[in-house]
């Protein structure tokens, strides 16, 4: 069986050198963790099997539940994380559903930044509210809305901070305390700043979530997400939860965001390099009517990001003239290196149109231009900013 350090809490590595060689004690035998892939798991005696039954939550007893592979990477993302313990899920998606449903019952009410992903919007209008759970959205950008909306029946706030599409940074460290206070659970997607940037669980907020197909695995070949918290009861109530539901996190999967991991931090430090060339030349074209990222002085949540944050990854918004709209498909069709797909912190650059602003309560997307979305990846800048002179040349030609 491999052997990993007793307690990652006493982890005092920097965080680049926790992705680089993790919290596993060997000193010889692969430098990755092997895969290891099962069903059943043999005892030698009965003893040893009631024994390890008695509290599996961090025993392989079962495939189901986790081999060695997938509990060398919760180990190693929970020393990213600053502490704690993780629970590894099938995927991003999973890591959202099954903490939330970890945390309510029938009859509860729960509040929900209103700049979520949409799949986690989703999920909660379509999925907990048809088991009796009451969903509120809040104003991301506004503690004193938050502390009103509170109920004698709320029992957590789900932050994503910046948020999809549209980048709005929350005051994360006051919304915890304001719930905090109330002894209601937080909930943060985190999957933007990766612990390498922000840490959550620092912040005051009780469970971290990362969609660990996007930085963690970093080629856009995965599909995983990590769940973790600080609270042994917590941890044992989502771990249980996760098998109950027959969640299972593909051992295979986990070698490779495992792999991933150790080159994240030189990853990150690209993604932003050249996010923040892109953005430098947007700026300066007429086509663009203003960007959405937290790096920006002139952005409404620059100050807040700046304060909390150690740098930007490779995603933001792009607000273009209205007409663009009309000509997506020239602006789209033609791009070379940015892809058109779904997802984003994988290697490859994409760019997506984006329409969040149906679907909000509160600050409304913006409507006053075409909105997309991009997410700058490992390529050099200047081939990346060649294919995006080209795809502008191209719509402005046929706008005429």
């Amino acid at each position: 069986m491999l052997k990993r350090t007793a307690d990652i809490r006493k982890t005092t590595a920097a965080p680049a050198t926790l992705a680089a060689h993790g919290v596993d004690a060997r000193v010889r035998g692969p430098v990755n963790t092997p895969v290891q892939r099962a069903s059943t798991i043999l005892y030698d005696d009965v003893t040893e099997y009631e024994n390890r039954h008695a509290g599996f939550y961090d025993r392989v007893i079962y495939g189901l539940y986790g081999t060695e592979t997938s509990f060398a990477l919760a180990a190693d993302v929970a020393a990213l994380e600053g502490g704690g313990q993780t629970v590894v899920t099938a995927s991003g998606t999973a890591a959202i559903a099954l903490s939330l449903t970890s945390c309510v019952q029938a009859g509860d009410h729960i509040l929900i930044a209103d700049c979520v992903y949409g799949s986690t919007r989703r999920f909660c209008d379509e999925m907990l509210r048809r088991f009796g759970v009451e969903v509120e959205y809040f104003d991301p950008l506004d503690a004193t809305q938050l502390q009103v909306r509170f109920r004698p029946n709320t029992v957590a706030v789900y932050l994503e901070s910046p948020g999809s599409h549209t980048f709005e940074v929350s005051d994360v460290p006051a919304l915890a305390a304001i719930a905090r206070k109330r002894s209601v659970l937080t909930l943060m997607d985190n999957t933007w700043g990766t612990p390498l940037l922000f840490r959550p669980l620092d912040a005051g907020v009780d469970i971290s979530i990362q969609s660990a197909s996007k930085y963690f695995s970093g080629h856009s070949d995965v599909m995983l997400g990590t769940v973790t918290v600080r609270n042994p009861e917590l941890y044992a109530r989502i771990k249980d939860t996760v098998g109950r539901f027959g969640d299972h996190a593909s051992p295979d999967d986990c070698y490779l965001v495992h792999r991933g991991l150790r080159t994240l931090d030189v990853r990150m430090r690209r993604h932003e390099a050249n996010a923040l060339e892109l953005i430098e030349w947007l700026q300066k074209r007429p086509e663009v009517m203003r960007i959405l990222s937290p790096a920006l002085p002139t952005d409404p949540g620059h100050a807040i990001w700046k304060r909390d944050y150690a740098g930007m990854s490779g995603l933001f918004g792009v607000v273009l003239q209205p007409q663009f709209e009309a000509v997506r498909r020239s602006l789209f069709s033609g791009l070379k290196l940015f892809r058109l797909g779904s997802s984003w912190g994988g290697f490859e650059s994409l760019m997506v149109p984006a329409a969040p602003a149906p679907v909000r309560h509160h600050r409304p997307a913006p409507d006053d231009g075409f909105l997309v979305r991009i997410h700058a990846g490992l390529e050099d800048p200047a081939d990346l900013i060649a294919d995006l002179d080209a795809a502008l040349t191209r719509a402005q030609r046929e706008l005429g």
